[in-house]
């Protein structure tokens, strides 16, 4: 029916899940089955020079062996390019993408000559140097002109947020210069493409929100409901991810994985014989958890 819920996991194939990666996919598939609703499971290969491969293929028997099976096919973004191209001629009609020339090194040194630091989510801030063109030098990436002004969201799980994208972003990367779409224009044309209509994902994503409520803003797409889960952090005290490390998910035990990742979450499951009896106690619990007045 119109308006039903649908929401996803969206993994990127840099390697196989571990024990963070499993808590946000079984927090996505909880949420979808807490509202009665289909989950997806969309492979985020749109970095192409930093996938694994067989790691997408491996990603997906892992979940399987979770009790995590989407209700659709999944779909990866290498097969999507066109699409993605399309919402960027469509931005680039309306004005609202330009052509850049700037390189990571020259975009430091600007800003560095301005006396700016990086902005909280360790990315340069783009200082707007080929806003007004690009005086004959050739063009490298393509860019959202990003307006003044707070860009107002409210997360299930985190309450009220604001970003001031035009000063801690700046006019953000839709296509990079080697080619390749960036992150933030695929995420927002698939979830409108697939209908997604509530995205739970890790709270190291939530920085990106405001950027992805532009695009969808300026595309006309609807906009999802956003929950950023709680992430798990290594021995360190930092993000446990692949970049740093983190061990690949041990499925010897999926029912012990299942509840490690379930008491991240703040849920306490009992123990049960099989992974479909675990989650179907999850469900409730889960469902009890986000329903609680904050």
């Amino acid at each position: 029916m119109a308006g039903a819920y649908r929401g996803r996991f969206a993994p990127s194939p840099t390697g196989p899940l571990h024990a963070g990666s499993l808590v946000a996919a079984l927090a996505s598939w909880l949420d979808a089955r807490a509202h009665g609703g289909a989950w997806l499971v969309r492979i985020e290969d749109v970095d192409l020079p930093r996938c694994v491969p067989g790691a997408d293929r491996e990603i997906l028997r892992q979940l399987a062996a979770c009790g995590l099976l989407p209700d659709e096919p999944p779909q990866w973004q290498s097969q999507r390019t066109a699409a993605y191209q399309g919402a960027l001629d469509q931005l680039v009609a309306q004005g609202r993408a330009y052509p850049c020339a700037c390189t990571r090194q020259q975009i430091a040194q600007a800003l560095q000559a301005a006396g700016r630091e990086r902005a909280r989510h360790g990315e340069l801030v783009y200082p707007g140097t080929c806003r007004d063109g690009l005086h004959g030098r050739p063009a490298r990436a393509w860019r959202l002109r990003v307006a003044e002004g707070i860009v107002h969201w409210t997360d299930r799980r985190l309450g009220p947020q604001a970003q001031d994208v035009a000063r801690e972003v700046g006019d953000f990367v839709l296509k990079r210069a080697d080619g390749l779409h960036a992150y933030q224009l695929a995420v927002v044309v698939d979830d409108a493409w697939q209908g997604i209509t509530h995205v739970v994902r890790g709270e190291d994503l939530a920085d990106n929100t405001a950027r992805q409520l532009l695009l969808q803003r300026a595309l006309a797409l609807p906009q999802p409901a956003y929950l950023h889960t709680p992430l798990v952090l290594g021995p360190n005290g930092e993000k446990l991810s692949k970049q740093n490390g983190a061990a690949a998910l041990d499925l010897d035990n999926p029912v012990a994985a299942l509840a490690a990742a379930g008491r991240s979450l703040g849920l306490e499951v009992p123990a049960e014989s099989s992974v479909q009896r675990w989650l179907e106690r999850a469900v409730p619990a889960w469902r009890a958890q986000v329903e609680r007045p904050a």
